[in-house]
């Protein structure tokens, strides 16, 4: 009796060893990449762009500068208004200039008063010479004297017309057709011929950037520059080299980008570029390969068995939108699938 009950009781405990071994769940079979849409990592050839500060500015500017000193007496422009090329912006007034324009006229006053009579002189004496009372010395003796008098009526009718037009130099007039960026000199001002008493645009918009000598040496007319759309307002994001400057200026390379509907009323203003230096080795892939959770980018990385992994990765911008170039986390002859592939 006791040899049944301790083997129905060894029957019992197999019984429910088996049924728990029976419930234990199984473990997932690790995904597997499909065969389409698989890419093979390679190197390739990409434009090394380099990310530079530039300036919105014209192609030229214009000085509108005192061509005599004096005090200036009127402006009539402010910053930001538009002019057209030779219109009046300033004026200078040297009160000196018409006190000397008034002593021209005194001089050609006296001048004009011995011309006449000279002439005068010169009627008589031609009279008595055809009647013989006068010889032919006295006849040229006369004729010089007016031909002296003209002279020097001409002489200072001439000083008096270089005073007036001296004194009409005071007025200012705009170089060129644009904005006036500066206008700063006030009223009664005292100011030196030469002097700048408004800047004014002149050209076309450009995006004007400064290079080291060693990497503006790949840089060539005609390359493509891409531009910060935030900066501009979104109205432009690509533009043309159409200018490089032949001079270094200590150690720089100056060139000009334009673009499509460049703004002009902030001119001074920085812009982000970036700008083709050269070319590199890089691994680009499409964006559909990359995905992002939590700020960190991800591929999905086939193994050699055909299991798809996850690796984090360190992106940047690619030349095109459509790519994304992978800096680190994987290398050449990795096999990747889209994000979400074999899932």
């Amino acid at each position: 009796m006791a040899r049944l009950l301790s083997l129905a009781g060894a029957l019992s405990a197999a019984l429910l060893l088996s049924a728990c071994g029976g419930s234990e769940p199984a473990e997932p079979a690790p995904a597997r990449a499909p065969a389409a849409g698989r890419m093979t990592l390679a190197w390739s050839t990409v434009a090394d762009i380099k990310p530079v500060s530039a300036t919105l500015t014209t192609r030229d500017m214009g000085e509108a500068r005192a061509r005599i000193s004096g005090v200036l007496v009127s402006l009539l422009v402010k910053e930001g208004d538009m002019v057209r090329q030779g219109q009046l912006i300033a004026t200078v007034r040297d009160d000196r200039l018409a006190l000397v324009t008034a002593s021209y006229d005194a001089q050609v006053a006296a001048a004009a008063a011995d011309a006449a009579r000279a002439q005068g002189d010169l009627s008589r004496t031609r009279t008595l010479f055809n009647q013989g009372i006068y010889a032919q010395a006295r006849m040229d003796q006369v004729e010089a004297m007016a031909k002296a008098a003209n002279a020097t009526l001409a002489a200072a009718k001439a000083q008096r017309a270089a005073s007036a037009e001296l004194g009409a130099q005071g007025a200012i007039l705009a170089p060129a057709s644009g904005r006036v960026l500066t206008a700063d000199v006030p009223l009664g001002s005292v100011v030196m011929a030469g002097q700048s008493v408004a800047r004014i645009t002149a050209g076309p918009t450009v995006v004007r950037i400064e290079l080291p000598e060693a990497q503006a040496q790949a840089l060539k007319v005609g390359d493509a520059v891409q531009l910060a759309a935030e900066d501009l307002r979104g109205v432009a994001t690509t533009g043309q080299v159409t200018q490089v400057y032949p001079s270094v200026t200590a150690g720089q390379v100056v060139a000009d980008v334009t673009a499509a509907g460049l703004p002009g009323d902030l001119v001074g203003q920085r812009v982000r570029v970036g700008i083709r230096v050269g070319q590199r080795q890089a691994l680009v892939v499409p964006r559909r390969y990359v995905s992002t959770r939590y700020g960190i980018d991800y591929v999905r990385l086939v193994g050699k068995d055909g299991a798809v992994s996850e690796t984090p990765v360190q992106t940047t911008a690619a030349p095109t939108a459509a790519d994304v170039e992978l800096l680190s986390g994987v290398r050449p002859g990795d096999v990747l699938v889209p994000a979400g592939a074999g899932q």
